[in-house]
């Protein structure tokens, strides 16, 4: 049975992802972290605060995380000085605050770390690679939308995407947004939406003469975040310390 924390229980996506692990037969709930104090499932949610007194009664096997960056660190540091192996699905990382975790989870704990826990997201990413490969001189547009309560603009799975363009096609000037007279260049535009209940769209268009291959993905749900949190879960208990992405949990390297 693999013992579960939840970092932001009360939240979306952490009521979420605490309902799946209750549910699930290889799991156990045994507590959850939140900036008040509660609880969920039939375990206590305790304030964000006292997360070393939470870790060293439970002792779970991970804790997974979906808050906010800053919360994020404090609690990949606290997992690391209790040996507990993390999830983390939070996005908006600072490069130093990605140092940060990378430098406490180094030799320590495994973690697994990831901008999209979606399995369809990831598979979309190996696709998105192929493409940008064998299109290299399309027009590439990239559009992602949002809740309208998201904060970090563009998305991390944007980011995500984003960076496979650089390393497949090498660096090139991100327009974000256009307004006004400009010609187009060998630049990627970004454009980001934010409004209502949208769980997470993303796509991205290459555009040559007299033709558009649009790559696309659309999440109707948070559940399918949560479940791959979970795969992930399942696959970081008990393995060696290092920093591990969805590519080592699916097998898609």
């Amino acid at each position: 049975m693999i013992k579960v924390v939840v970092c932001g229980a009360l939240g979306r996506m952490g009521t979420t992802v605490g309902r799946l692990v209750n549910e699930a037969p290889d799991m156990e709930l045994v507590g959850g972290i939140d900036l008040r104090g509660g609880s969920f499932f039939g375990v206590d949610v305790t304030e964000a605060p006292l997360i070393d007194s939470l870790l060293a009664s439970a002792q779970p096997d991970v804790l997974i995380d979906f808050t906010a960056p800053a919360a994020s660190v404090t609690h990949v540091r606290a997992a690391a000085k209790s040996r507990t192996a993390v999830v983390v699905g939070t996005t908006g990382f600072s490069t130093e605050q990605r140092a940060e975790m990378a430098k406490a989870i180094e030799g320590t704990i495994p973690a697994v770390m990831s901008s999209n826990f979606s399995i369809g997201v990831n598979i979309f990413w190996n696709l998105l690679r192929e493409a940008a490969r064998m299109l290299p001189d399309y027009d590439i547009e990239v559009i992602e939308a949002h809740h309208r309560y998201k904060k970090d603009a563009p998305s991390g799975t944007a980011k995500t995407i984003l960076q496979i363009l650089d390393e497949e096609l090498g660096s090139r000037e991100k327009k974000y947004g256009r307004e006004g007279m400009m010609e187009r260049g060998k630049e990627i535009g970004v454009h980001v939406i934010r409004g209502g209940d949208i769980v997470g769209d993303h796509s991205v268009l290459f555009s040559g003469n007299f033709e558009t291959i649009q790559l696309s993905h659309r999440a109707y749900d948070r559940t399918v975040f949560a479940h791959g949190a979970l795969k992930a879960a399942r696959f970081v208990a008990g393995k060696k310390p290092g920093l591990y992405g969805m590519n080592d949990v699916l097998d898609l390297r």
